[in-house]
């Protein structure tokens, strides 16, 4: 466990970020990080404004600071299942509702709210939706990801008609009052509170977790160790458009270091308490403090028999009549006495906890999802197991904050040094388990990176095992998966794209379908980690660029009958294209039936090369391809086409890289754009893409098309052979004489489009933690301190694109502009074009990019010098 880099705020004369109390930190799987602070004016001590603060954890001086309205500290801060929507609670009762403006992560709004006036929150969290997966370490090595990842039967906490979740959050109070807010399909709120018994008490601690048949539990404690701690099951519903709360209780338990003789009163007070994971109310964690130390106690519910006295037993028991059982708690395990706990941290990953998978996991050493962190006043993490609690891997601060030790025996007592102490107030572990967010008590966000081993000593291929299964996870989910690059090293590049590529072609056609995308985004994320793969990462970028483009441009054909129940054109488009499935339909794929020149037949002994020299014989090729295609299927308004140009001139001109030459499906895709791109041509010519041909009878369009066929009949053909099409043959001499002479017969306009990331998980890879600053972009080493990191272009002077809707912006763009997290894309926050048709181009990306990350706005004020 190391520090992978520093965030702190700048000192200012009047007004000055400090840590609020309490100070809460949340982090979303889109990888958004909130956390909170107290801005004090020094000129009046009693001007006081709760802050709530939201970063990516690709750019973390991007902060965005909303001053929340509350009027006391922020006691809870929660996210959604989506990661795109954000609660908070004060201690006056007030919750807010945050979500994005125009869904950009550095601009946020209160939507909804709700209010216990005067009653502080001490617990909040979403209802549950109903979604919860597990993880089956066991099944790493399985090829099918529905056996890695299993759905789990989970009910929602409610359900609108149909069986859809019902949105909505819970909260409870310290007076024991517990309020749900529901939010109605037309957008209003549904509020309702209830008592959680009928002797109300003063509830110090509190947390919520969820049942798999739709119940929610509810653990609370005054604060007294000595005293119980109560759990609470809580049922919501909706009766006649009103919402109804019914509690029971529970049974409960005393922590274990109050019956002890020896601890009796050594730890007076309960300082944490938290369910292990919000899905699993049967086990818990309690923490009891004093100031001079803590411990920590993990209990788990049970069903046990009950025992019964002999009198009250028949003398001849009936046949199959069973025990009578009654739910209790249990001690699973405890520490030693430690230092005083600061703040606590519980897994995400939800990883199956049977005894196969436990076995396998300490086998290979798989940890994530495993350790609880747990932070102290002298400043160091233990990692615990989350069964055992015993300690899995210690950081011991800035002092030696690249030392880590993995032992099993209780904390080690040093030495403090003179002075105060910097020590974690908050802290939340990333939804893999890999990266861990801190903020100490002088307001400096730590962003640590946790070990998939927690340091024990791994060989290659295990680690990259495990990477992949976390890169799998994510790919399944939708996560994010900054924290698991976190872990990425260059030399791993190269192998983790192929085995992600192999895992995914051994997933059924539905499945592929629905990650095709989410694949290509993550092998581009990763080989941005690598020069050596730095060129393969553009190649992935355009192929993500040019999948959206190919499915809104044959998404605007529209069958001649409606009610037909023939394919739609976009499939028989395809199918003509690309229909290679066996050696014998290479004779038949491009025939045309009606033909002005007849019909061509190719026998089967032939060549492949002479095919070629069929395809570029009389006539263009891609000529006799559209005598195939009903155009009455391709008819659209001359202003609709026009407004295609940008678009279709991209996809035309596309400058793919060594490897997009040897993907198949890619030059599959370019091949129908053409032909749609040659129809729509004849209808408005000033549609067609500009192309500056050194012949004047020379047709640009059929001469790419014919070498993007030769290219693509190499790709198929190695499918016939049964060759693995990541690893193709070379071209013949022929076909690359061929290329080598495109230059020379068209000369392409340059479109620098591809997105420049200005993020900083390619500055990650060492192990010095980097040291930044809020509201100051990262400057590389070497450049002055005070200038910007430019994403606009790779050189000064030129012009800026727009890499989505493929324009240039001029020089120094006055255009509100927006940014992918993920990616770097840049494009106009504003739409420039009203035509349906665009309309719908920008649909596909106005919430995330491409590639799926989400969008930043950029400031026009930036230095273009």
């Amino acid at each position: 466990m190391d520090v992978a880099y520093v965030c702190e705020w700048e000192k200012r004369p009047s007004s000055n970020h400090c840590p609020s109390i309490p100070l809460v930190c949340a982090w979303s799987c889109r990888n958004l990080i909130a956390f909170t602070t107290d801005l004090k004016n020094e000129e009046e001590e009693k001007d006081l404004s709760h802050m709530i603060h939201i970063i990516d954890s690709e750019h973390p001086w991007d902060v965005y600071c909303i001053n929340s309205g509350h009027t006391e500290v922020i006691s809870c801060l929660e996210w959604d299942q989506s990661g795109s929507r954000l609660l908070s609670a004060d201690g006056d009762g007030q919750i807010k509702c945050w979500g994005m403006t125009e869904h950009l992560v550095n601009s946020w709004e209160s939507t909804l709210g709700s209010a216990v006036e005067g009653d502080p929150i001490v617990a909040l969290t979403w209802l549950h939706n109903g979604v919860k997966l597990a993880l089956h370490v066991e099944k790493s090595g399985s090829t099918n990801f529905g056996e890695k990842f299993s759905r789990v039967k989970f009910s929602p906490s409610l359900t609108l008609f149909g069986g859809k979740p019902m949105e909505g959050w819970m909260a409870v109070t310290v007076s024991g009052l517990v309020t749900v807010s529901l939010l109605k399909p037309n957008g209003t709120l549904l509020t309702a509170s209830e008592s959680l018994c009928r002797l109300r008490g003063r509830v110090a601690l509190a947390d919520i977790a969820f049942t798999g048949g739709g119940n929610i539990v509810v653990a609370a404690t005054d604060g007294s160790s000595s005293a119980p701690v109560q759990f609470y099951k809580v049922c919501v519903n909706v009766v006649n458009e009103k919402c109804r709360i019914d509690t029971e209780l529970l049974p409960s338990l005393f922590m274990r270091c109050t019956t002890d003789p020896a601890r009796k009163d050594k730890y007076p007070a309960v300082t944490h308490l938290k369910f292990l994971t919000r899905e699993n109310s049967e086990q818990v964690l309690l923490c009891a403090s004093s100031q001079m130390g803590s411990i920590v106690e993990c209990w788990s519910l049970r069903k046990e028999g009950l025992p019964v006295n002999n009198i009250f037993q028949h003398r001849s028991p009936v046949v199959g009549e069973k025990q009578p059982m009654i739910l209790k708690w249990r001690i699973l395990s405890a520490t030693n006495d430690l230092d005083r706990v600061s703040a606590v941290a519980l897994p995400k990953l939800p990883i199956s906890m049977s005894s196969t998978d436990l076995k396998v996991a300490n086998d290979t050493k798989f940890c994530p999802g495993l350790g609880l962190a747990l932070a102290f006043h002298d400043g160091s993490i233990h990692i615990l197991h989350r069964m055992s609690l015993q300690t899995m891997g210690v950081f011991y601060g800035s002092s030696s904050s690249s030392n880590q030790r993995v032992t099993d025996e209780p904390a080690i007592k040093r030495q403090r040094a003179g002075g105060p102490t910097t020590h974690f107030k908050a802290l939340q572990f990333s939804c893999t388990s890999l990266a861990l967010v801190g903020v100490d008590n002088h307001g400096k966000l730590h962003m640590l990176r946790v070990s998939p081993s927690m340091g024990q000593m791994l060989d290659m291929n295990t680690l990259l095992r495990h990477l992949l299964f976390l890169l799998e996870y994510c790919m399944v989910t939708g996560f994010d998966w900054w924290d698991v690059l976190l872990h990425v090293q260059p030399g791993m590049v190269h192998s983790l794209v192929e085995r992600l590529h192999e895992e995914y072609m051994r997933q059924n056609q539905a499945l592929q379908q629905v990650l095709s995308t989410r694949v290509v985004a993550m092998k581009a994320s990763l080989c941005k980690l690598s020069s050596a793969t730095a060129a393969r990462a553009c190649d992935f970028h355009a192929k993500l660029l040019l999948i959206a483009i190919s499915s809104t441009l044959k998404s605007l054909l529209r069958p001649h009958l409606l009610n037909t129940p023939d394919k739609s054109p976009g499939d028989r488009l395809a199918e003509i294209c690309a229909k290679n499935t066996d050696i014998d339909d290479l004779s038949q794929i491009f025939v045309c039936n009606h033909s002005l020149n007849g019909n061509v037949t190719i026998s089967r002994s032939c060549n492949v090369y002479w095919i070629f020299n069929i395809f570029g014989g009389p006539g263009p090729y891609i000529d006799k391809v559209m005598i195939n295609l009903k155009t009455e299927e391709f008819v659209l308004d001359a202003s609709t086409l026009q407004s295609l140009q940008q678009l279709i001139q991209w996809g035309s001109i596309v400058r793919p890289g060594f490897g997009f030459l040897r993907d198949g499906p890619s030059l599959g895709m370019l091949r129908e754009m053409m032909v749609v791109i040659r129809i729509w041509g004849l209808l408005k010519p000033g549609c067609l893409p500009i192309y500056t041909a050194t012949s004047d009878n020379q047709d640009s369009m059929s001469l790419l098309f014919r070498l993007l066929t030769k290219l693509w009949l190499c790709c198929s053909l190695l499918s016939f052979a049964g060759r693995d099409e990541s690893h193709p043959q070379e071209p013949d001499e022929p076909l690359i004489d061929e290329c080598c002479l495109l230059p020379s017969q068209l000369l392409v306009p340059a479109m620098d489009w591809l997105p420049v990331n200005d993020g900083i998980i390619c500055k990650l890879q060492s192990k010095h933690p980097l040291r930044l600053q809020f509201g100051k972009p990262y400057s590389l080493p070497g450049l002055n301190s005070g200038s910007q990191v430019e994403i606009f272009s790779r050189s000064p002077g030129s012009q800026r694109m727009d890499n989505l809707r493929c324009l240039h912006m001029g020089v120094c763009p006055t255009e509100d502009s927006k940014a992918c997290t993920r990616c770097g894309c840049v494009t106009m926050l504003r739409s420039p074009n009203k035509t349906t048709a665009v309309k719908q181009w920008e649909q596909r990306w106005i919430k995330n990019c491409l590639c799926g990350g989400l969008w930043r706005r950029i400031p026009t004020t930036l230095s273009w010098l």
